[in-house]
This record gives structure tokens, C-alpha cells and sequence, in this order.
């Protein structure tokens, strides 16, 4: 028998009773579908988790700063420290929140620079502005932020500000697009907003900068303004006015970029050099990280629910199959006995064992695709919709792949049993059986 003729006969069986089939097909089914959308879970959480990352900074780019002296964690008293410095609190979660760090000097600058691994640093220059304004209108409170290296922010309209121009440019959150006074994110683009911020001896200084585009919300506050060098620059210069030159170099963390190509032990090596130097270093993925690890873990315990699916479903892979091995004894004698050989018959069984697992996972794949996207769909327009770019649940192809080759795999091994038992069939005993 040639192979087409195999794999036509195994598709023709498989289909000799049809209830039996359907129903283990049905089974295999449940499985495939919960798999299915339990990775598309994973994957669509974990990938706006990536771009979230994206959007706040870098792999290669660590924060540094030094050992924390205080903050939420601190629920007794403290003692003064005269070096401590405000910094933004950067566990997820708490946009805007503040601790207490000691303060990097220039000196600590250029002992982080000089630190194997580390290609540049840059001192992050901490800014308080007093309110945004547009042409004259309400003024609104905001925080400010500038680019970190590499940082790509989430837009809705417009582009990022450009680090290398000199003219002040500014993204604006999406929640102030309307409160300033533009009819929506393309109208504020282009236009001029102004910035106050207060110096020591209370003097207000006003900042006018462009706005290049429109950033979404995610894990950032909601009223942060994203800055370039030269508007943060500007700010931070206005805001020190009077500041004595040596009190000026007092900042709570640095961006500390490592090369592009850096593996991540090499990125762990730069941190532990960091910690004996007396610094901290993290990447923005080491913060998030923990919101990551809690979804792979909870799509594991649902992945292992779709595995007993899939068990459960094998057995009825043995039993459809013995019961055709049973069915079809005679018909097994008398291959067998016209030449054909234990292993085609093997192959044959098998074949139909694999055709079962295939159409159960196919069913399955297509059928989460269209549920998971409806719901996610629905999801974002509704309980998510504060959260843009969310995809709650996507589909990668080469997940769905592996997952319809894996349910092959497990109906290929359930079929093993009753296909060695037809293989093992003697052609005189099964051409007698009744």
C-alpha cells in the first residue's frame, strides 16, 4: 500500500463511525481550546508588558542610584540624613509616589562611568513644575519627566521629543489633551504649551515648548509631561536660579547605559559590580518583572487544567481506536494476509490516531482565536479601556503551531496501544474471528 493510499484509508476510517469519532474528537477539542486561549492570555498580557517597557526605557539602559534611606517599606522612625534626596518612587503601580535616597554627586557620576560595562551615564535631573498651560487658558497641575535612553513612549498621536533638538519640545499625557483646550490629540500636536516652575525665592519662571505628539496611558501617571533634554534642561535651570554652583549637583539616580549587544548575564555582572561599588542598578524590566512572572504562573495552572483536558481526551483516543481494532479484525487478517506488514498496519492505526488529535486541535485553535479576539476586543472597549494598547488576549502563530503539533504528539502516543495491537494481529486468527 503506498503512503497516498495509507493516509486515505486512515482518513476514510476514521470517519466509519462518525458519532464515536465526533465524540473524541469533541474531547480533544476542550483541551486544544482552553491551551489555546490560556496562551493567547499569556501572550497578550506579557506583550503589553514588553511595550510597556519599551515606553519607560531601554534593556540596556540601568537606573542608578544609591541605598534607600526611606520610603513605604520604612514604617519606623528614620534617622536624618543630611545627603537624602526626593526621588520618584518607582514600583509599579504607584505613579508618583516618592522616596527618600542619598544623592549622587558628580563625583559618584564618574565613579558609576568608570565602572566595567558601562558605556555612559547621564545624571537624571529631577524638575517640579507648577502647572501647563495653552494660550491663556486653565492652567493644570503636572509632573515632568524627560526621555530615558532608548525609551520609546506609547503615542496616539504625534512623535516622541526629539533628544538632540535645542528647542524645548513636550509630549502631553492624553488626560490633558481636552482640559488644556484642544478639540483632540491631532490638534494638539504642533502647538505651543506654557510651563511654570518655581525657583527658592519663589519666583516663577514660565517655559514656552512645542508639542510634538500625544502619549497613552499605561503604568505612567496620568498627568506626566515627557520632556527632551532641552526643555528638562531649561526647567531644571530656572528652577535653581540662585542655587549655589556645589548644591547643584545633587541627583537622586543616573542613567547608566550599557552596550546594545550585552547579554543578560553580562547586564547581571554590571549590576554586581554596581552593588560592591555601594549602587543600586535596575532595568525597567527588573520592576516590572514581577507582574510577568505572576501571568506566567497563573497561565501554567491554567495550561495544566488543558493538559488534563487533553489526558482525559487520550483515553478516548485508546478506547475509539481498540474499538475499531476490534471492529476491523478481520479486515486486519486479510491485509495482512494479501503482504501487507505489521509496520504498515502499525502506521496505519496511527495515522488515524494523529488525524483525530489534528482536527480536535484545529477545531480548537480556531474557535479560541475568534472567541479570545471577540472578548478582547470587547474587554478593551470596556473594562480596559483606561488601558490603550492592551491586547488581553493574542495569538502567535508559532504558539498555536506547537501546541496543534504537541495534541498530534499525545494522539500519536494514545494511538501507540491499539495500533501495536492490530500490528501484532495473526492473519489466520483474525480471519477466523466471528
Amino acid at each position: 500500500m503506498k503512503t497516498t493510499d495509507l493516509v486515505s484509508s486512515a482518513f476514510a476510517n476514521t470517519f466509519r463511525s462518525k458519532t464515536r469519532t465526533i465524540l473524541t474528537v469533541l474531547a480533544i477539542f476542550v483541551g486544544a481550546f482552553t491551551l489555546t486561549l490560556t496562551n493567547g492570555l499569556g501572550t497578550g498580557i506579557n506583550r503589553f508588558i514588553d511595550d510597556t517597557v519599551a515606553s519607560m526605557g531601554a534593556s540596556d539602559v540601568l537606573t542608578v542610584s544609591k541605598a534607600s534611606t526611606g520610603g513605604a517599606a520604612s514604617t519606623g522612625p528614620q534617622k536624618y540624613d543630611p545627603d537624602a534626596i526626593a526621588a520618584a518612587q518607582t514600583s509599579p503601580g504607584r505613579p508618583g509616589a516618592t522616596s527618600s535616597v542619598s544623592a549622587l554627586t558628580d563625583e559618584d557620576i564618574a565613579a558609576i562611568e568608570g565602572i566595567d560595562g558601562i558605556e555612559q551615564v547621564s545624571p537624571v535631573r529631577s524638575v517640579s513644575i507648577d502647572f501647563v498651560q495653552y494660550d491663556g487658558g486653565e492652567r493644570y497641575v503636572a509632573s515632568a519627566g524627560g526621555l530615558i535612553g532608548g525609551q520609546t513612549p506609547q503615542l496616539s498621536a504625534g512623535a516622541a521629543p526629539d533628544d538632540a533638538a535645542n528647542a524645548p519640545e513636550v509630549a502631553l499625557p492624553a488626560s490633558l489633551v481636552e482640559p488644556l483646550g484642544f478639540a483632540d490629540a491631532a490638534d494638539a500636536t504642533g502647538k505651543t504649551v506654557t510651563i511654570a516652575v518655581t525657583d527658592p525665592v519663589r519666583t516663577q519662571h514660565l517655559v514656552e515648548a512645542t508639542v510634538t505628539g500625544i502619549t497613552e496611558e499605561a503604568f505612567a501617571a496620568t498627568t506626566a509631561v515627557t520632556t527632551n533634554t532641552a526643555l528638562q534642561d531649561s526647567l531644571f535651570s530656572l528652577q535653581n536660579t540662585g542655587v549655589p554652583q556645589d548644591q547643584l549637583d545633587r541627583y537622586a539616580s543616573a542613567s547608566a547605559r550599557v552596550s546594545s549587544t550585552a547579554t543578560p548575564e553580562q547586564v547581571d555582572a554590571v549590576k554586581t559590580a554596581l552593588a560592591d561599588a555601594g549602587y543600586t542598578g535596575r532595568t525597567v524590566a527588573d520592576q516590572l518583572g514581577t507582574f510577568k512572572a505572576v501571568i506566567d504562573g497563573i497561565v501554567l495552572v491554567l495550561n495544566a487544567f488543558a493538559i488534563i483536558a487533553l489526558l482525559a481526551a487520550s483515553f478516548g483516543i485508546v478506547n475509539t481506536l481498540l474499538m475499531s481494532v476490534q471492529e476491523r479484525t478481520r479486515e486486519i487478517g486479510l491485509m495482512k494476509a494479501m503482504g501487507m506488514g505489521s509496520g504498515r498496519v502499525f502506521s496505519l492505526f496511527s495515522l488515524e490516531a494523529i488525524l483525530l488529535g489534528l482536527l480536535g486541535s484545529a477545531i480548537g485553535a480556531v474557535v479560541a482565536i475568534a472567541v479570545g479576539t471577540a472578548v478582547s476586543a470587547q474587554l478593551g472597549e470596556t473594562l480596559f479601556s483606561d488601558l490603550p494598547g492592551l491586547q488581553l488576549i493574542a495569538f502567535d502563530p508559532l504558539s498555536i503551531l506547537g501546541t496543534t503539533l504537541a495534541i498530534m504528539g499525545i494522539a500519536f502516543l494514545a494511538g501507540s496501544l491499539p495500533a501495536a495491537r492490530a500490528a501484532r494481529a495473526d492473519p489466520v486468527e483474525s480471519l477466523r474471528y466471528e
